[in-house]
């Protein structure tokens, strides 16, 4: 079957709360944008009852609900949405491939919003209970909605101790099932004594979860002693895994940059090792994973993709043009030497006008421009013949200097 080709401008793969942020900045910018999910608009975030920690909901607001907002501004924005798994990628170049099933989608850039998954007991009867049905994966969202309850954490690593003491703010009681023998755990000791000490935990040592039982909610944990055999049920009313999480970042392995637990790694722009391609949301390596931050990191794609495609129209369309030769003057709009030097080289332009195009690039905001002409430092001259880099100068004091930059 020959595949249907779809060109766009940005392809945004994963629909979670970043994913759609970086939707809704790239439609509102009016790029032709196409959002990719392969379950639920939305994420994980859709799968939390309640939502309390997001700024501008002072009464809360459920997962789903908040999600929804997110995916009709997106849709406002004339951001398209296709619900579907995506294949494979090819990422370098100017034209990135998202392939599907059934499609094939070129774009100038890529924001990798796949998130991940919390990483499961395998336990008898888990899939029955999760997110909303008494499995929970976030503290900090769903403590409050366990106040004066009992409920369980698996794990003793340092975020199942640090989030199991967070819900002891709210919780009757936390019952920590450990892995390891008595007073051993996988958390740093600051937390581990801390958590020993803290009247409101209790802790069963030498455990796994062997069963989640319960009719239209959680009602009970059965665990299983890794010594003894012995199956120790648990009535709860919650129970919260902190046993890893996995990010979806399978097809971009040997393409993107990742840590050794599979994290994409970005800089500060959300820009991934390859040119055009961002990533943002749980999927990257970062401190704090929630919908506030997630939203935060597609702000700065969806801003970062514009500067991105407006950069490269300009260094295709008017730097390297080959029609007639070209100077570009990289500087930097706060430094007093560049601001010096600009009347300068538009005195050249002018006296130039129609033999030599001159650009003028400003490396404040962003230095892509620069990066593709290989210039590192400011004020540069670059000069351009026949669409390529002839030279680079970077002493520049007069029209005679641009002239001689420009002869090479």
């Amino acid at each position: 079957m020959e595949k249907k080709v779809e060109k766009y401008d940005v392809v945004i793969i994963g629909g979670g709360a970043a994913g759609l942020t970086a939707a809704i900045y790239c439609g509102r910018a009016r790029l032709n944008t196409l959002l990719i999910e392969k379950s639920l608009v939305g994420g994980l975030a859709t799968y939390t009852n309640e939502i309390e920690n997001y700024p501008g909901f002072p009464e809360g607001e459920t997962g789903l609900g908040l999600m929804d907002l997110f995916h009709k501004q997106a849709k406002k924005f004339g951001v398209k949405f296709k619900l579907t798994d995506v294949k494979s990628v090819k990422l370098h170049g100017e034209t990135k491939i998202v392939e599907t099933f059934r499609n094939i989608y070129e774009a100038k850039a890529v924001v990798v919003a796949t998130g991940g998954k919390p990483r499961l007991t395998g336990a008898k009867g888990e899939e029955n209970f999760l997110y909303d049905k008494g499995i929970s994966f976030c503290a900090t969202c769903d403590a409050a909605a366990n106040t004066d309850k009992v409920v369980m954490v698996i794990g003793s690593g340092d975020a199942a101790i640090e989030e199991g003491m967070f819900l002891t703010k709210f919780a009757k009681k936390v019952i920590v099932s450990v892995l390891h023998d008595t007073g051993k755990m996988d958390c740093n000791e600051i937390a581990k004594n801390q958590a020993l000490s803290n009247p409101k935990m209790e802790f069963i040592w030498n455990t796994t979860v062997s069963e989640f039982v319960g009719e239209e909610r959680l009602q009970k944990v059965i665990l299983k002693n890794l010594k003894t055999d012995e199956l120790i049920p648990v009535e709860v009313d919650s129970c919260f895994l902190f046993i890893g999480y996995l990010p979806n970042t399978e097809i971009f392995k040997g393409m993107l940059d990742m840590n050794r637990g599979g994290y994409l790694i970005t800089n500060e722009k959300m820009e991934t090792n390859i040119e055009g391609v961002f990533a943002v949301g749980d999927v990257r390596d970062k401190f704090l994973k929630q919908v506030a931050t997630a939203v935060g990191d597609g702000a700065v794609a969806g801003y970062a993709v514009e500067k991105y495609l407006a950069e490269s129209e300009l260094f295709h369309n008017q730097i390297m043009q080959s029609d007639i030769p070209g100077i570009v003057y990289i500087w930097n709009a706060i430094d007093p030497k560049c601001r010096e030097l600009l009347p300068i080289i538009e005195r050249f332009e002018e006296s130039n006008k129609g033999k030599i195009r001159v650009t003028k690039v400003d490396i404040y905001k962003s230095g892509g421009i620069a990066n593709r002409l290989g210039v590192s430092s400011y004020p540069c001259l670059v000069s351009i013949k026949d669409g390529r880099i002839q030279n680079v100068a970077a002493r520049i004091e007069g029209e005679d200097e641009i002239a001689a930059a420009f002869q090479g």
